[in-house]
């Protein structure tokens, strides 16, 4: 089994690769005509998707405010689930859960590594 370091670093090594080879693509779409036209044909439908998007929110504005609230109480429930189902497993409790048609749900807990600064 490898250890920890190298494994970090092979990743290094390929993300570098990775970015690498993504800069040349992006430089070579950059200097494509056709492509950077339809990017700008692209650019004004979104705009005008946008108008049209708008418009409609204005004619259902309660809906959609209520569409926010339900949308923040539902990751407000979802970090609380979270919250509770930590506490229950650092207690050596067991974690179920079941919905209204008895599928059993079960958590998925990750570790996951970032840079100091």
């Amino acid at each position: 089994m490898k250890d920890l370091h190298s494994v970090f670093s092979q990743t290094q090594k390929l993300k570098k690769e990775q970015k690498e080879i993504r800069g040349a693509y992006k430089d070579a779409l950059k200097s494509s005509d056709s492509y950077q036209k339809i990017l700008d044909e692209i650019a004004d439908l979104k705009t005008r998707k946008k108008e049209i998007e708008d418009g409609i929110k204005l004619e259902m504005k309660s809906s959609f405010e209520k569409l926010e609230n339900l949308k923040y109480d539902i990751e407000t429930n979802n970090e609380l689930m979270s919250d509770i189902a930590l506490n229950q497993f650092v207690k050596g409790e067991p974690i179920q859960l079941k919905d209204e048609y008895d599928n059993e749900y079960e958590p998925i807990f990750s570790v996951r590594f970032r840079k100091l600064s």
